[in-house]
């Protein structure tokens, strides 16, 4: 389309403009040296900006999320402070995670990040979230922390589970249903994912000395080499007595392929998280225990934070994290369910730590539709 002169010197001035406006990617400061000036009222007027949550995958965990983060963005009255919350879903790869911080950085609406960490001693996203606090964008990790001895000081703070009491949670769920113990592999997308380690480590911890890994599987998020991964466990440990999806989405590849095989009666099956599919098959009997993560919350609280922090509300900040500065203080625990198909299971609430909601499968439904949650 030809343009006429008019529009080419209104054109030429808008790349001028852009070119002096457009390249600071923190939030603008106000024009005003008033004291007074709230670090919330500098960025009305400026235009939106976003604080962006990046999930690991495409898993439907997320949605739960999504879900708490769309109740945020309502309850906190987010647009009152210029900001919006938005969830960005990662394709399952660090390649991929590393390319997104990176386009952030170079976004100037971006206010702050909150990210699940596929990798936790990932160097190169350690770095990225440091060149994002630098240039004033709050950093948070979320679902899943990196490595805190060596990367602590790339974030603020972890919102989420305490991944190493939810393994041992599950490693009781195990030790519950099966006394006399047993051989067990584990499925994952990623075996040096923070969560993944923790997790791990923890069911061991919590089975007990009658129960022995024979492999930790990871599958990089693939669902069709998640359901490979369970039929190879199968085949190849003919002793194989548990099958513990760490996953959210390994729940229901276990399904799928102990039921393809026909094989229920042979194997406890223990896992994390509740996908649609997952609480299903938990209602057919597919399933013996679940340890049930709260995405809901890690979503609506890491909005939180992320907001106190661009508006430095210092009240809400030592409300969230009381002892931040200290050692542990910088984490802040969504909480854990187990969840049991009926009344009919062998797990009880009593054997497990009171901090720990122990539901059946009707009382947790009924939870989650107080939400219009499908999972979580």
């Amino acid at each position: 389309m030809r343009l006429s002169q008019r529009q080419s010197v209104l054109w030429l001035f808008s790349l001028f403009a852009v070119g002096i406006f457009g390249c600071d990617a923190s939030v603008p400061k106000s024009p005003s040296n008033s004291s007074s000036a709230k670090p919330g009222d500098t960025m009305k007027g400026s235009g939106e900006k976003r604080l962006v949550i990046l999930t690991n995958g495409d898993s439907p965990y997320w949605d739960a999320c999504r879900a708490g983060l769309m109740a945020a963005n309502s309850e906190l009255k987010l647009s009152d402070s210029g900001l919006k919350a938005v969830l960005d879903v990662n394709d399952g790869t660090p390649q991929g995670q590393l390319q997104k911080l990176q386009q952030y950085g170079t976004q100037s609406d971006i206010a702050g990040v909150g990210v699940s960490a596929i990798d936790a001693d990932n160097v190169a996203v350690a770095d990225e979230l440091r060149a994002l606090q630098k240039k004033g964008i709050k950093v948070l990790t979320i679902d899943s922390d990196l490595n805190r001895k060596e990367f602590a000081d790339s974030r603020f703070a972890f919102i989420g589970t305490d991944n190493r009491t939810g393994g041992q949670v599950l490693g009781k769920c195990a030790k519950g249903l099966r006394a006399e113990g047993g051989d067990y592999v584990t499925f994952v997308g990623r075996t040096g994912a923070q969560n993944a380690i923790e997790r791990i480590d923890g069911f061991a911890e919590g089975a007990g000395d009658k129960f022995a890994i024979k492999d930790k599987m990871a599958d990089g998020t693939d669902k069709a080499a998640a359901r490979d991964n369970v039929r190879n466990a199968i085949r190849n440990h003919e002793g194989l007595k548990v099958l513990v999806g760490i996953w959210s989405y390994n729940a229901p590849a276990i399904v799928d392929v102990v039921r393809e095989l026909d094989r229920r009666k042979d194997f406890t099956v223990v896992v994390f998280d509740a996908e649609p599919d997952a609480i299903t098959a938990m209602k057919d009997s597919q399933i013996d225990a679940m340890v049930v993560q709260n995405p809901f919350d890690m979503g609506y609280q890491g909005v939180r934070l992320l907001q106190a922090l661009v508006k430095d509300d210092k009240e809400t900040i030592s409300s969230m994290l009381p002892k931040h500065g200290e050692p542990g203080g910088d984490i802040y625990d969504t909480g854990l369910k187990v969840v049991v198909p009926n009344a009919e299971s062998p797990l009880s609430a009593d054997q497990f730590d009171k901090s720990i909601e122990f539901q059946d499968l009707s009382t947790f439904q009924k939870w989650m539709e107080k939400y219009g949650l499908t999972g979580s």
